[in-house]
């Protein structure tokens, strides 16, 4: 007997939708602006329905915030790339997702998003660490953070504040300058 795959349900079509255009409202307006009534207008929707299916525009939020930085296993390089190599995957995460942009413009802020940011890190980046250097959570915690303080920071300079120098800095440049010193705080004693 040949089982079927259940049909998509249409709720999950319009989940979806509300969540597409939640994103390019939150990415366009920020957080603030945005409204439910827009988002439900991008999404060819009646904003009742938003609310049904996330109840605020928080709970909106929080579920359009789910993003994986989609860290590449890093143990296979040699070492002395490690940082450089989580460098430039970075820079391609936040070139290639306004919505992330978003996320860490209105991290700013707004607490729950600045919860959502830290939610995101700690659960993506902490393993990540701790892979790398074959300890646990708890013991590379520090090293993560600091890791974190790098990335955010220049995330926050080269695309949300446009800070000149940064900004305009050529990537190459970037990843081996950033990619340096979060080398350092990976593997330095």
């Amino acid at each position: 007997m040949i089982e079927k795959t259940p049909a998509p349900r249409r709720s999950d079509a319009s989940r979806a939708a509300i969540l597409a255009a939640a994103r390019e409202q939150f990415a366009a307006a920020g957080y603030q602006a945005a409204t439910i009534r827009a988002i439900a207008a991008r999404a060819g929707i009646d904003p009742a329905l938003v609310m049904r299916y996330y109840g605020n525009k928080d709970k909106l939020f929080a579920a359009a915030a789910e993003f994986d930085l989609q860290l590449p296993d890093l143990t296979q390089l040699p070492r002395g790339r490690v940082g450089a190599a989580l460098v430039e995957h970075l820079l391609d995460r936040w070139e290639g997702d306004v919505a992330l942009q978003a996320l860490l413009r209105t991290a700013v802020t707004h607490d729950a998003v600045a919860a959502r940011m830290r939610a995101i890190f700690a659960a993506q980046v902490v393993p990540m660490v701790a892979r790398l250097r074959g300890e646990s959570r708890a013991a590379v915690a520090s090293r993560a953070g600091l890791v974190s303080t790098q990335v955010l920071g220049l995330a926050l300079c080269r695309y949300v504040l446009k800070l000149p120098p940064v900004a305009n800095m050529k990537r190459d440049e970037v990843v081996r300058r950033v990619g340096a010193t979060v080398q350092a705080y990976l593997f330095a004693v």
